[in-house]
């Protein structure tokens, strides 16, 4: 796709601002690892040669039966499983980390939670499951999250704005009614009501909050819609027979874009922090998952070892604040004063 002399302008001034154009670096190499995060931290091989024959258990479960064992259960492949008898005919590729976010840790040789090894570099939570993995995990899940929250919620706040503004009037009275007591509802506490008698799950979740995540971007949208809904061009499109979603999508919203692009960024680290609350107050994620508001908590219930909040807080702080900083770049390279003439 050939850009535009206008986008190659947005894009160097991106460029320019060098704490965006590296925050965006760092995030988006953080993110990447962390969607192998299988391959990174995991209970099980990546890849198995035994008997001549390959396997790869990090994506399909074996019985023992397949490596000579007795029982048809799943196989496991440390040394009171599996491990010896593949050794014997063959071996394995192991992961850097050998522990998923659930595995619980049986060496350790002290009580949970315990301090940082070579084993396990950043030690391990109270019920002794490695916090290198489960950060690694939880972080992928936070962002994905996000993601999808800030998607999803953009894109019906965009659309909502976009019909708001465009029609005005009668439309425009009854939505705004609509928006000021839909938007004066206590959000945080009646994610927790719900949350509490609906099964928690990350589609149920992401429901729940989508109820009241997409008004972010209505007021802006709509602002844009009606001041361009008098432009001549929109006239003359009018008179020429032009439909209104033709006319409102196609033509409007590219323009009502720029100005939305911009808080996208602030959009999805708000959602990033919603979920790590619900988290940490115990409404969010099933127990058991993988989660930073859930690392959180581990370091409130245990003040003892501080390391444990240390690297929570840390690890938000900094996913929080490159996220803030690749929005400022992105509002810079849509600022027409930064423009060239």
């Amino acid at each position: 796709m050939r850009l535009t002399p206008l986008m190659r302008r947005r894009l160097a001034n991106f460029r320019a601002n060098k704490r965006g154009y590296w925050s965006l670096l760092i995030f988006g190499v953080a993110f990447f690892v962390s969607l192998f995060a299988e391959f990174i931290a995991n209970d099980r091989p990546i890849l198995v040669r035994y008997d001549g024959a390959f396997f790869m258990p990090i994506f399909q479960n074996y019985p023992e039966a397949t490596f000579g064992g007795d029982l048809p259960v799943d196989a496991k492949y440390d040394d009171n499983g599996v491990g010896p008898l593949i050794r014997e005919k063959g071996w394995m590729l192991w992961p850097p980390v050998r522990f998923s976010y659930a595995t619980l840790v049986t060496n350790l040789g002290r009580p949970a939670p315990s301090p940082p090894t070579w084993q396990n570099p950043l030690g391990t939570d109270d019920q002794a499951r490695d916090v290198l993995a489960r950060l690694l995990y939880g972080f992928r899940i936070s962002v994905l999250f996000g993601f999808l929250l800030t998607i999803l919620g953009s894109a019906i706040g965009i659309a909502a704005g976009a019909v708001q503004g465009y029609f005005g009037g009668l439309t425009d009275l009854l939505f705004q009614r609509f928006l000021e007591i839909w938007s004066s509802m206590p959000i945080l506490f009646l994610l927790i009501i719900l949350a509490s008698f609906i099964q928690p799950g990350f589609w149920n979740l992401l429901g729940i909050m989508l109820l009241f995540g997409w008004m972010g971007l209505v007021g802006l949208v709509r602002a844009e819609f009606l001041r361009g809904r008098n432009f001549d061009y929109v006239r003359a499109a009018r008179a020429l027979g032009v439909s209104n979603v033709r006319m409102m999508f196609r033509h409007m919203l590219p323009n009502a874009m720029v100005s939305s692009l911009t808080f996208l960024p602030f959009i999805l680290a708000g959602s990033v922090t919603l979920l790590t609350a619900l988290d940490f107050l115990g409404f969010g994620l099933p127990p058991g998952s993988a989660s930073l508001g859930e690392l959180l908590l581990q370091g409130k219930n245990n003040l003892t070892t501080p390391r444990l909040a240390f690297i929570g807080f840390m690890v938000i702080a900094v996913a929080l604040s490159l996220l803030v900083f690749i929005g400022e770049a992105v509002r810079d390279a849509f600022d027409p004063r930064k423009l060239p003439s």
